[in-house]
């Protein structure tokens, strides 16, 4: 067995993106296409996270309560993110759906880079390069990873709205 070297990005996506499954049908193949990542990768992901108990034993299902808590207070220290340059990119953060009808800022807008991104904003890095093209085909998967980053970046206020949506969403899962 592989020694725990600690969590990785992209573990992080693939736990998001079984929660938007919305049931343990899953296989393998449909994490490593969804989150963008080889099925070695998400074999090890999955090891990661059991061992880290953000999954059960068999590797099927979140555990919810112990995520949230990850998510919420974790997060931000493990896999910071930092506004960086204005760029053209896919909107993140409380920049998109569903934080962004609760903010009435225009302001600061958080983007991923991206050179077929609809809107001009910050730069704000992804968990995983990956993702933020692959995230549009999964309106879910979109949302779940803008809340993520809007406790990753967001101020108290956003940061409160995130964990409201992100309670919301992962009740049923």
């Amino acid at each position: 067995m592989k020694k725990h070297n600690g969590m990785r990005p992209q573990d992080i996506a693939v736990l998001l993106k079984i929660i938007s499954f919305a049931d343990d049908k899953w296989r393998n193949i449909d994490l490593a296409n969804g989150v963008g990542i080889s099925q070695s990768e998400v074999s090890e992901a999955l090891n990661r996270c059991r061992i880290a108990k953000l999954i059960d034993s068999k590797k099927r299902k979140v555990n919810i309560s112990s995520f949230t808590e990850f998510l919420i207070y974790g997060l931000k220290y493990v896999f910071p993110a930092e506004p960086g340059s204005m760029v053209k990119g896919i909107p993140t953060a409380h920049s998109a759906s569903p934080i962004k009808e609760q903010i009435l800022s225009d302001t600061d807008v958080y983007v991923w880079p991206n050179s077929k991104g609809s809107q001009r904003g910050q730069a704000i890095e992804p968990l995983y390069k990956t993702l933020p093209v692959l995230a549009k085909e999964d309106k879910m998967f979109y949302e779940l990873l803008s809340i993520v980053d809007t406790l990753r970046v967001g101020r108290a206020r956003e940061i409160k709205i995130a964990i409201e949506e992100l309670t919301k969403r992962l009740k049923n899962a």
